[in-house]
């Protein structure tokens, strides 16, 4: 069995084989981040998300609840809606043979098939996955025996209620195509061992050595960073003309924190905006990363609101990681790679990372 207390072998982030045992055990199995309740505001309004090879309608029905429906017609199979985001009418219509859907899944019309011997409507709505939203971010899980959304989040019950985030409204996106392992990026997001090096500008704002961890171990891990005297938030000048968040105040005005939620949401919540990252992987040395940075949307409101300081930064930060993530994916398929000793306190999480990953397949 691997040791949690070095990295993992290179299996783990090279082989088709471990890659579908994760699909199958952890991205079929887990609730997973698809993005923003905010995204679908309307009933009838959706968009597009795969998750482990299934494709997913995430829309707002007319009663509001988030439905996660399998983009597949229960007659012939044919996708029902092709484009990547857009607003339904009042149903879903197959572009095949007209069988019709409410927003909620139900079969509504199945033309001439009235003839059919024993067909019931009642039988053949579109397949469900769970779907839930916890502090703005819709969660869907493809497990449809799996634990409710609000009994997997519980222990995060409360952690996020001081920015307010439900109300955060999003202010650029940027997606980006990294050549490296979904693990690999996870890891280095879980410390700044490495952000002396990597990340010269983020260490003159929030040293590499400040701050602390308060989870530590479980699906939920991270803590906190502290920004240098003189700046008030990670930006281009390392200050911020915005109001803090919400209810954020007294020491977490000079603080960073940074939360990774097993498998895929990476959150970063800042004094006066959030970053959250999504992970998702195509192959064994590659993965497809979103990246959204949140805001008050009554600061978005104002003249002259500009988010370039904060995105600017991340983004050339997030390219840095990316980078070095790739070099990284190189050097795991090197037949000269061993699996390292890890920092005992600065990479403490990432190694509580590959432990849930090692119990979440049955190899811890």
């Amino acid at each position: 069995m691997p040791d949690a207390l070095n990295t993992l072998p290179s299996e783990y982030y090279t082989t088709d084989a471990i890659l579908q045992a994760e699909i199958e055990h952890i991205f079929r199995k887990r609730w997973v981040c698809v993005g923003r309740a905010a995204e679908i505001a309307n009933p009838g309004d959706y968009f597009l998300r795969e998750i482990g090879g299934d494709n997913l309608i995430i829309l707002r029905d007319r009663s509001g609840s988030v439905q996660a429906l399998h983009n597949v017609c229960r007659h012939r199979g044919t996708r029902l809606c092709a484009e990547a985001s857009g607003q339904l009418r009042e149903t879903i219509q197959c572009p095949y043979h007209a069988w019709t859907y409410a927003l909620d899944g139900r079969l509504l019309g199945a033309p001439n098939m009235s003839a059919v011997a024993d067909f019931d409507k009642a039988e053949h709505g579109l397949y469900r996955a769970q779907a839930g939203v916890w502090e703005g971010f819709i969660f869907v899980n493809l497990d449809a025996a799996g634990e409710s959304l609000a009994a997997a989040l519980a222990p995060m019950t409360g952690k996020f209620e001081m920015w307010n985030l439900p109300s955060l409204r999003r202010a650029q996106r940027i997606e980006y195509d990294a050549h490296a392992n979904w693990k690999l990026l996870a890891e280095n997001y879980s410390e700044c061992y490495h952000c002396p090096l990597v990340h010269p500008a983020l260490e003159k704002l929030s040293p590499h050595d400040s701050g602390s961890n308060d989870l530590i171990a479980g699906p939920f891990l991270g803590g906190s960073m502290d920004l240098n005297e003189g700046h008030s938030s990670l930006t281009s000048s390392g200050g911020t003309k915005r109001l803090p968040l919400g209810r954020v105040c007294g020491a977490d005005l000079q603080r960073v924190h940074y939360y990774s939620l097993f498998p895929n949401l990476l959150v970063s919540l800042h004094p006066d905006y959030v970053m959250f990252h999504t992970l998702w992987p195509q192959s064994p040395e590659r993965t497809l990363i979103t990246c959204e940075w949140l805001f008050d949307p009554q600061a978005m409101a104002q003249p002259g609101f500009d988010a370039a300081d904060a995105v600017e930064f991340w983004d050339m930060t997030n390219r840095q990681d990316w980078h070095i993530c790739g070099e990284t994916q190189i050097g795991m398929r090197s037949r000269m790679y061993r699996p390292g000793k890890l920092q005992s306190d600065q990479e403490l999480l990432p190694a509580a990372f590959d432990a849930e990953v090692l119990k979440a397949l049955g190899h811890a």
